[in-house]
């Protein structure tokens, strides 16, 4: 059967007190509408269109040309936004989904059985709801003698009979498109709010004999709105340990996953330790057999198997297998780093390429630069890579030994085999196999270390008379 989705995004969210569109605050590194579109996507929809209405240029910035658009310039409730996707969708037959963009927890599974309901009982619309024991604020789920769904009571509408039902409307349905049309023709807005509810379609379409089904979610958490900051957060902690739990049941070792925190859209392999205060961003794709943390960020950044990344922070890098971080390193984007590569403490490493065993224990940076296999840097060698107007990049050769405190100054290359001794500022090509030295030869100056320490010392007396 055709699937089709209409996502309700238009609303300004107010009570976000922000200047952000309320759909596009990400839980678990992901807009909210994202979360929303990739679940129906995974369900393979034919077609799905997004309602939007103040700031939709961000929401169309975002999603791009994945979806569909329709605007809701006056915001008049559900019932007025679905009506915006009449000319788009009258005509198709089939199933059409209708869920809130500000929904990011409900899965693809939720959906998928959801429709396998709709479809073998042949339902005019099905309704996902939910069980509260405290339902405040959301529209009651009102039920016949026989048990079916006769209609949907908002909140504010509510008698008191109404207002203690258990059972809510989560604000997700599935409906025969042709007949969601055709009872949107028949909604007023006679109610508390002066609004058009799409709730009022269940009540017209029960009015006509025809079915109605609802569909009870096992966790009542995935069916969560996000109105406010307070729900954002609680949004986020449900999905985090929702996503910990998954990559612990695939092999993956969480010390303390209250204290771990992993995007959405992370892989990682099994065998991988990850150890408190560790957080996972963005596209990150994680190995097998690592050990990461404790207190490490790593964003964008591809890490293979077997690599060890402590309290250091990655950002769009690779580091091959075997390979070593921290602590306290920072990799900027582009830094590469081959097998067995060590990057030790207080290391920058931006847009350059190790090869394989070379070394960079500690206190140095490494920019715009090509290091080839089993290179050594001393404590505090650095790559100076820009001139105050462009970046220029260093070439180091397989099995050169940079000193400590050596500076190279790009553009520049140092031979395979070279040795520069510590201390030095290259501003010349080394050549392979040779060794360089540029410093001042050391000039000692018998006992005038006592002779500035009397004048200054009479200098102090000077100034405290």
């Amino acid at each position: 059967m055709n699937k089709m989705a209409i996502v309700l995004a238009a609303g300004q969210g107010k009570r976000m007190k922000s200047k952000l569109y309320k759909v596009l605050h990400p839980v678990g590194g992901k807009p909210m509408v994202g979360h929303v579109v990739d679940t129906l996507h995974h369900i393979e929809v034919s077609r799905t269109l997004v309602v939007v209405g103040f700031g939709s240029e961000a929401v169309q910035n975002y999603l791009g040309d994945k979806v569909e658009y329709v605007l809701q310039e006056q915001q008049l409730g559900t019932g007025h936004a679905v009506l915006q996707a009449k000319p788009l969708f009258e005509k198709e037959e089939g199933v059409t989904i209708v869920i809130c963009g500000d929904t990011p927890l409900i899965q693809h599974h939720t959906l998928q059985e959801m429709i396998k309901l709709h479809e073998q009982t042949g339902a005019a619309a099905t309704i996902m709801t939910a069980e509260m024991v405290q339902p405040a604020g959301y529209g009651r789920i009102i039920r016949n003698a026989e048990g079916s769904v006769s209609r949907i009571v908002e909140h504010k509408d509510c008698t008191p009979e109404e207002a203690s039902v258990k059972e809510i409307n989560t604000g997700t349905y599935c409906f025969d498109n042709q007949l969601l049309f055709e009872a949107l023709g028949h909604v007023t807005n006679d109610n508390t709010q002066n609004e058009y509810y799409l709730t009022d379609v269940i009540r017209i379409l029960a009015g006509q004999r025809k079915g109605i089904q609802a569909y009870l979610l096992e966790d009542g958490s995935e069916s969560i709105g996000v109105n406010d900051r307070p729900a954002l957060a609680e949004a986020e902690q449900l999905l985090k340990r929702r996503i910990n739990k998954q990559h612990m049941i695939n092999g993956v070792t969480l010390i303390d996953p209250e204290n771990t925190y992993i995007e959405a859209d992370v892989q990682i392999g099994m065998d991988t330790v990850i150890l408190p205060g560790t957080i996972l961003r963005g596209s990150t794709l994680i190995g097998e057999g690592c050990t990461l943390g404790p207190n490490t960020e790593i964003t964008d950044s591809t890490v293979k198997d077997e690599v060890t990344i402590k309290q250091s922070v990655v950002q769009e890098a690779f580091v091959d297998s075997f390979a070593s971080v921290g602590p306290f390193a920072y990799l900027r984007p582009g830094a590469k780093l081959g097998q067995h590569v060590k990057v030790g403490d207080f290391v920058e490493i931006k847009n350059a390429d190790l090869g394989e065993g070379s070394k960079v224990s500690h206190l140095s940076y490494i920019g715009d630069a090509t290091v080839g296999k089993n290179v050594n840097f001393g404590c505090g060698a650095i790559t100076v890579n820009y001139d105050g107007f462009n970046k220029n990049l260093t070439e180091i050769d397989d099995d050169a030994f940079v000193g400590s405190n050596v500076n190279l100054i790009a553009p520049v290359k140092i031979g395979k085999g070279a040795y520069v001794v510590a201390g030095s500022t290259i501003t010349q090509p080394v050549e392979a196999g040779d060794l360089a030295i540029a410093r001042e030869r050391q000039v000692n100056k018998p006992g005038y270390a006592d002779k500035i320490r009397s004048r200054m010392k009479a200098r102090k007396i000077n100034k405290s008379e």
